[in-house]
């Protein structure tokens, strides 16, 4: 059990580290500015583990402390709790491939390409509340012919993950924003220069 924790907590820290790369790569922002800005949207996210439940602070958050354009972030934040679930959908494959080695599942290259789509599937559009993810796993499993009373097993061991991951589905609503929000000022650049012909 302590095993399978790990490694979703892992696969989530990784996920934040590719959320990070991105903000670099693209805004040139550090990424420990961005983590200190908008650690207290991450904290209540981490306690409530609802990203509906904290959408008005995410949005208030990326206006003054990101700087993002209200039109972005009242349109991005509210469509990224409603599909973007990438902790989510990563915490139920790794679900699904624990309790299938727990019950001696064969889970070959098909079946593990099945749980991945199954998951993503799932996840866009599953409510924004706690505890959603372990209804959604019991359809993973079942789609995957993996036995679904393997849910007890992790049971114990939900919440926390609950709150990790809803944590870093917030953080990537938050990043999705400021990426949207630099290329909507690039985009708005580009449209307001005059072009040569216009100059000549």
């Amino acid at each position: 059990m302590g095993v399978y924790v790990a490694t979703v907590l892992l696969g989530l820290a990784m996920l934040v580290v590719l959320y990070m790369l991105l903000m670099f790569a693209f805004t040139a922002e550090r990424p420990w500015r961005f983590l200190r800005a908008v650690r207290e949207v991450l904290l209540l996210a981490f306690s409530t583990s609802s990203s509906a439940a904290v959408m008005p602070l995410s949005i208030r958050t990326a206006e003054e402390k990101l700087g993002v354009r209200p039109s972005v972030s009242q349109f991005i934040i509210p469509l990224g709790a409603t599909i973007n679930m990438n902790g989510t959908a990563l915490y139920q494959g790794v679900a699904a491939i624990f309790i299938a080695q727990v019950f001696g599942v064969d889970v070959g290259v098909s079946a593990m390409l099945l749980i991945v789509v199954t998951a993503v599937g799932a996840s866009i559009g599953s409510p924004a509340t706690p505890g959603v993810g372990i209804v959604v796993l019991a359809m993973v499993l079942e789609a995957a012919g993996i036995p679904t009373a393997g849910i007890a097993l992790i049971m114990g061991v939900d919440r926390i993950l609950d709150m990790s991951r809803t944590a870093v589905n917030v953080c990537g609503d938050l990043v999705a924003c400021r990426l949207m929000d630099r290329w909507v000022g690039e985009t708005d650049t580009t449209a307001s220069r005059p072009s040569a012909e216009t100059e000549t």
